[in-house]
């Protein structure tokens, strides 16, 4: 078999709450390594403690690219995430470093190494149009839409995926074909050699558990506050930044969205954390399922107490090869 001298990156991936920021300083410590984040929520900027972002000093001493590169009221695909990603994959490549890829968002994950298909950009009339077509119908209306002009998409998007349903929609529109017809294809060779790690907790309790007290820090840190703040924006004395809603794909993240309608005043703080709590249970549950597919990925439990020594011999062996 011939020598594969494509350059190396590593993918460390996994649910949220799961500790791959904290593994992802503790391999940039040892090996040359330089961080790339994979979070659709960590590119907007002034979302820090809901998208639990790390600090300002922790990017000081290991800066993360693709943080910080949206404005909350501007979107962000998987097309944008895979030119930008490769790009600065590239740079690090060439100043004779290793890309180290960490987050959780898988479809991020899987656009950058398999490509997307060839489908119409993003276009700002029409989501606006279905974002009104939403608050007054709702999104279950715009689902059952959808599983009219293309069941098998609509069977693969749960009716509460509204970035996804939203998505569908404007291809359908936009090119008169379901989307379902229009995806798939043949996959270019990724131009790097993968070691992809997947945290994935053997006790889902232990997850659990960590969600909700990551939350409660989240709170006590001043979330309520930040989400005050991005609604503030666009009234009387407000900086000129865009006006945000919550039918955003930013103010939809998990968290922010039911920290929003608290501040509606659709329930109290208690029943806020609550539906906080649960939402992040699903988020974590769906990356698990999307992860566990993955059959290239190595597993490893970050709630084992050697789970950062395994990944860190993993890793050494990864780059001497």
């Amino acid at each position: 078999m011939a020598a594969d001298h494509r350059p190396l990156a590593i993918f460390l991936m996994g649910p949220t709450a799961s500790g791959k920021t904290a593994l992802a300083l503790r391999l940039a410590q040892r090996f040359d390594v330089e961080l790339v984040s994979v979070d659709s929520a960590l590119v907007y900027r002034g979302m820090d403690i809901g998208a639990a972002k790390p600090d300002a000093d922790t990017l000081a001493r290991c800066p993360h690219r693709l943080i910080d590169i949206r404005d909350p009221a501007q979107t962000y695909s998987a097309a944008e995430f895979r030119v930008d990603a490769l790009r600065e994959m590239a740079a690090i490549t060439a100043a004779g470093k290793t890309p180290l890829l960490v987050g959780g968002t898988g479809l991020y994950f899987r656009a950058l190494q398999y490509g997307l298909s060839d489908l119409p950009e993003a276009d700002a009339a029409l989501r606006e149009r279905f974002a009104r077509e939403a608050r007054d119908l709702g999104w279950p209306a715009l689902h059952a839409r959808l599983a009219a002009l293309d069941p098998p998409a609509a069977t693969r998007i749960r009716s509460g995926d509204t970035q996804r349903i939203q998505r569908a929609l404007e291809v359908i529109e936009l090119t008169g074909k379901p989307l379902s017809r229009q995806q798939g294809g043949l996959r270019e060779r990724f131009a790097y050699r993968v070691l992809k790690l997947v945290l994935m907790p053997e006790d889902r309790a232990v997850l659990h558990a960590r969600i909700a007290e990551r939350l409660d820090a989240m709170f006590a840190q001043g979330f309520l506050d930040e989400v005050r703040r991005l609604r503030a924006r666009g009234g009387p004395g407000s900086s000129p930044w865009q006006a945000l809603h919550p039918d955003l794909a930013s103010m939809r993240a998990v968290g922010y969205r039911q920290v929003w309608q608290h501040l509606d005043g659709a329930y109290d703080l208690a029943e806020c954390r609550e539906r906080a709590i649960h939402a992040t249970r699903q988020l974590a549950k769906r990356q698990i399922t999307w992860f566990r597919s993955d059959r290239d990925a190595v597993a490893i439990d970050p709630f084992d107490p050697g789970h950062a020594v395994r990944a860190e011999r993993l890793a050494a062996d990864f780059l001497r090869s």
